[in-house]
């Protein structure tokens, strides 16, 4: 009975030996685990090659629109820094036109003074002492004046001898002259000035009409058309 009993634990052992231990025949051979990973290493390497693919392509788009973007905002920048410096050019420019015109009308309202000391100086012939004492400091007084006329950029024009020129000359009258040719200054009669290169007031001027050779010439021509005349008179009258 014993002896039964013992075998049948054996066999029950046994049992349960080979419920643990499956045959060789069911697990899977090496070659095929090494197949299995290899395909899986292959599939993983395809997955992370297709997304390394998608994420250069995603990154060269957003770069090229990176890129667009910086060249839009540069030449907005060009365009802004261009229309600055060309307000700050005409801000400055019309501050100095403005400054110019201000200092022009209160410069031109000193000349006419400037013009009577000079026609008093011309006219003045003092003779006693006293008279050249008030005369010396008349002319003391208006060679100050015209210093700060020169301070101020303010410088005569020199017209006599000078061709005809309406943007700096104003004429007045003309005369013919043996001196100079046709459309020459003869005379100045009021004085013209330059403000830093330009006009601040037109010069008064007589301007030459040429030589009067050509009139002499056609009172003559005229003269011995007219003797030509009479003599064919008197000659016809003799007839």
């Amino acid at each position: 009975m014993i002896e039964n009993q013992s075998e049948n634990i054996e066999n029950k052992e046994n049992e349960f030996s080979n419920q643990d231990n499956p045959p060789n025949d069911t697990l899977p051979s090496e070659d095929q685990i090494i197949e299995n990973d290899k395909f899986s290493t292959q599939k993983t390497e395809e997955i992370n090659t297709e997304e390394l693919k998608n994420t250069i392509s995603n990154n060269d788009a957003r770069l090229e629109q990176l890129e667009k973007e910086h060249e839009t905002l540069k030449n907005q920048y060009v365009r802004i820094s261009a229309d600055f410096d060309n307000f700050r050019k005409r801000q400055s420019r019309d501050q100095d036109d403005l400054k110019i015109q201000l200092v022009s009308k209160t410069l031109t309202a000193i000349l006419p003074i400037v013009d009577n000391f000079e026609r008093a100086r011309q006219q003045l012939k003092p003779e006693s002492e006293e008279a050249q004492s008030l005369h010396r400091s008349y002319q003391g007084l208006y060679k100050q004046l015209v210093e700060v006329l020169k301070q101020q950029g303010v410088s005569p024009m020199r017209v006599v001898g000078q061709q005809f020129d309406p943007n700096l000359h104003e004429a007045v009258l003309r005369e013919p002259s043996e001196e100079f040719e046709e459309d020459f200054i003869l005379e100045e009669l009021q004085r013209g000035y330059h403000l830093e290169g330009k006009v601040l007031r037109h010069a008064l001027v007589k301007v030459s009409m040429g030589p009067g050779k050509q009139n002499s010439q056609e009172e003559v021509e005229k003269d011995t058309v007219e003797e030509n005349i009479d003599s064919e008179e008197n000659t016809s009258e003799d007839v």
